[in-house]
């Protein structure tokens, strides 16, 4: 089983705020990409995603189409229509007993730092932008990657910012 994660990021590894935002929830996400979101949809449909507690509350309920696992040490947490984990180890267990062929890690910068050495892939959006953030995406060495993909997405009325799309692949696999 493919382990990958999926992530957004300013250019400085920002990821998320923690505060009332008019895009997602009760914020979190610091920008608006329509792109990224389509994207991001079409990659983890009909798969198990993969989050942490506060990233899966902030998503509010199940994505459609995706088997939502929240891994959280709360033994007793639970949240309507996402399978319960206690560790990422026992979340990744999950998909790969019910034969997942790929599965995605979505936030946050916890679980995204945790599943880092055990992932094949990233499917990686740059912002072009620096926005006010709280929360990031781990360090990680670009030269233990390489890219296979990337493309461009221009700013306009549903993309708030110009981004890059890439997906990187660990050298040595």
């Amino acid at each position: 089983m493919l382990i990958s994660l999926i992530a957004a990021l300013d250019q400085n590894r920002g990821i998320g705020k923690n505060n009332p935002s008019p895009y997602v929830g009760a914020g979190r996400i610091p920008w608006r990409l329509s792109a990224d979101l389509k994207n991001f949809k079409t990659l983890t449909m009909g798969h198990h995603l993969i989050n942490g507690r506060k990233t899966a509350e902030s998503i509010g309920r199940p994505l459609p189409g995706r088997i939502g696992i929240v891994v959280t040490r709360n033994l007793n947490f639970a949240l309507e229509g996402w399978e319960t984990a206690h560790s990422l180890e026992e979340a990744l267990a999950l998909a790969r007993q019910r034969g997942e062929t790929e599965a995605f890690i979505g936030g946050g910068a916890a679980i995204y730092a945790e599943s880092l050495p055990l992932a094949h892939r990233i499917y990686l959006t740059r912002v072009h932008a620096t926005v006010e953030a709280d929360t990031f995406f781990s360090e990680f060495n670009e030269n233990d990657w390489e890219v296979v993909e990337s493309w461009d997405h221009p700013a306009d009325e549903k993309n708030e910012f110009a981004f890059t799309y890439q997906v990187l692949v660990r050298s040595d696999e």
